[in-house]
């Protein structure tokens, strides 16, 4: 619990007041996957290894724009910014871990950007949700890379909705999944898109326990490649039992 004080004290001052409120949620993330680091380790090797294979067949590396950079476990970072002019990192916190690791590497060419992904406003205002709409100004983009972030939309989305009593939670976070996945496709570059379709709490006999979409009801799109990923392995939530969760990349 102390090194999560620090985290969260070190991160107060270098994030804005509009963001602070979901860094504590960034500290529970990095507290969690350095306890999970080894169950974790192959989902985040399966994703670095499938931006790496994309960016070795570009012809043009200029600007690559991350988005859910989060803990940059899953984001092969050093290869980025030696092979791009200009990495953009986007997400809700950049933890001061993080920064700090950007300044130890002196990455001159990477900016750190917060940003509200999820569209959530606009839909409850009644209006289309075009989060991803802000790509479309940035410029000499070559790559945009949707980091397992889409599915957290969708969670924390549905909590917001739920703590509000909202009539209709599961149209509203099918509207915000099916905005990021028509975001990311309509953009004139080539896109990376990793993300969690599903999960499913299992026990020590292979019994399935519980089923959860998380992806609100949408088709996923085509796999180019799908793995297993132990986000909850047995210990985390309980001895007897895993959560584990479906992941694609295209």
């Amino acid at each position: 619990m102390i090194l999560e004080a620090l985290h969260y004290t070190a991160t107060l001052p270098v994030t804005s007041s509009e963001f602070r409120p979901f860094i504590r949620s960034s500290v529970n993330l990095w507290s969690r996957a350095n306890r999970c680091a080894h169950a974790w380790a192959p989902h985040e090797e399966n994703c670095k290894a499938f931006i790496r294979e994309t960016i070795v067949g570009m012809k043009q590396r200029r600007t690559v724009v991350v988005l859910g950079s989060g803990l940059l476990r899953d984001v092969p970072i050093e290869d980025l910014a030696k092979g791009f002019d200009t990495v953009v990192l986007v997400d809700l916190v950049h933890l001061a871990s993080v920064r700090l690791r950007m300044l130890a590497r002196r990455y001159r060419n990477v900016r750190l950007i917060s940003r509200n992904l999820s569209g959530l406003d606009k839909a409850l205002a009644g209006a289309v949700p075009e989060p991803l709409a802000f790509l479309r100004q940035v410029p000499y983009l070559d790559l945009v890379v949707s980091a397992n972030i889409l599915s957290q939309i969708g969670v924390g989305a549905r909590r917001q909705l739920e703590e509000m009593r909202h009539p209709e939670p599961d149209a509203i976070v099918a509207k915000l999944v099916s905005a990021h996945l028509d975001g990311i496709s309509a953009l004139p570059c080539r896109q990376i898109l990793l993300t969690d379709t599903a999960y499913r709490i299992v026990d020590r006999q292979g019994e399935v326990l519980e089923t959860t979409d998380l992806l609100a009801g949408l088709t996923p799109p085509q796999a180019v490649r799908a793995w297993c990923w132990p986000v909850a392995p047995y210990g985390e939530l309980g001895r007897e039992y895993q959560a584990v969760h479906d992941v694609i990349a295209r």
